[in-house]
């Protein structure tokens, strides 16, 4: 299993904290009752590198239970619940210590092995350049050593640059060949849809989050993998679906060319029809507004407060507002003698001076074009910089 994001409060309720705990309950239980050899987490077992005390005291005593079981929790970090830094570490560090979990890539060799597997696991490093730049130092310090007498797992958390696995918004983490032949099974995490494919030598498996961590994901069922491999090595794959998720409705539609006020008044019916028991409900608004409209004009507020049953209504405003006409956009870009720097300012300044006054929007075009190149290589310290600077002058 993979990414349980324990001690998550989502939406800022404590209830929902409650819940990823409880899901993890339901895992731990599932697997005692399944007695396997081992069980693998690939990363993500905390939503933060700091953990509270009272999720750590939940996870604690979930891990227990597992030891007292004689099953051994093998774990990697994951992109959330990774080192903050050298000095202090990861949070798996302690609880292994304890001998609540055993961390992979904290051991010798990065692997555990019995007499009828060999286990092998990397620390995550959060980022494409990071990974392609320190892996390859992790595996000259702990050469990955699969045995072909054995069935050999290779553990990880990352999303691998497939297309048939990896979701068009995610960025990809590692290339393929990153991971090394000569196993039998990679389990993957960080990937919240479950799947299951050919790989290299093996099989390539993530089996997805075991909550609903982005609304997105409440479209995946939720379960983890119980593996059993015969005595010729091939594994035979069960899926064992969890009951105790919290549900979400997602209520996605296109509103394109509807008034803000037909708008919310659709969005409040949506969500009315769709109130149950305990449901978080999360209306998708889509589309493109009239020309004369504007996304503050939604009655946010209404469609909230539409529900009675519903745990949480909590929408998503992705509706444009009127898009700036192909042919100002084509004579910005087609300029030869302009800097691309130069021709997003324009761009940008034509978008937001349909909103904000001249100055205005000349001032928020280039706090754009400013944020450009530190979002794309991830310099949040930048990108802080970089907006206190812009609150700071207005």
């Amino acid at each position: 299993m993979a990414d349980i994001h324990l001690g998550y409060t989502q939406y800022n309720l404590e209830v929902r904290r409650e819940d990823f705990n409880r899901v993890f309950e339901e895992v731990v239980d599932k697997t005692i009752k399944l007695k396997p050899d081992f069980m693998i987490i690939a990363g993500d077992i905390f939503h933060h590198a700091r953990p509270s005390n009272v999720t750590l005291e939940a996870a604690i005593k979930n891990f227990c239970r597992l030891l007292d079981a004689g099953i051994p929790a093998l774990v990697v970090d994951g992109s959330h619940d990774s080192a903050p830094n050298v000095i202090t570490s990861t949070i798996l560090n302690p609880l292994d210590a304890a001998g609540l979990v055993y961390y992979l890539p904290r051991h010798e060799n990065a692997c555990w092995r019995n007499e009828k597997c060999y286990v092998y696991g990397v620390p995550n490093y959060r980022t494409r350049r990071k990974t392609e730049g320190q892996l390859p130092l992790f595996y000259e310090k702990n050469k990955p050593s699969p045995n072909p007498a054995l069935f050999n797992v290779f553990v990880f958390h990352m999303a691998l640059d497939l297309p048939s696995v990896k979701p068009p918004q995610m960025e990809a983490e590692s290339p393929p060949e990153l991971l090394p032949e000569g196993f039998n099974y990679y389990a993957g995490g960080h990937i919240h849809k479950l799947s299951r494919r050919s790989f290299k030598t093996g099989v390539l498996a993530y089996s997805g989050s075991t909550e609903t961590v982005y609304y997105d994901d409440a479209r995946f069922a939720k379960s983890f993998y119980y593996v059993q491999v015969d005595e010729k090595g091939e594994a035979k794959f069960q899926r064992i679906k969890l009951e105790s998720p919290r549900r979400f409705v997602i209520l996605e539609k296109d509103y394109t060319g509807m008034t803000p006020a037909k708008i919310s008044e659709t969005a409040v019916r949506q969500v009315k029809e769709n109130d149950e028991e305990g449901v978080i409900i999360v209306p998708v608004l889509k589309g493109v507004l009239p020309a004369e409209a504007n996304r503050s004009e939604i009655d946010v507020a209404q469609i909230r407060d539409a529900a009675e049953k519903a745990l949480l209504v909590r929408p998503v405003i992705r509706l444009s507002e009127t898009e700036v006409p192909e042919e100002v956009v084509r004579s910005i870009f087609e300029g030869e003698l302009k800097d691309l720097k130069t021709k997003a300012f324009e761009y940008f300044l034509q978008i937001f001076c349909e909103r904000y006054p001249r100055d205005e929007a000349e001032k928020v075009a280039r706090l754009s074009v400013n944020l450009i190149e530190p979002l794309t290589r991830k310099d949040e310290d930048r990108v802080k910089e970089e907006l206190e600077a812009y609150l700071d002058a207005n």
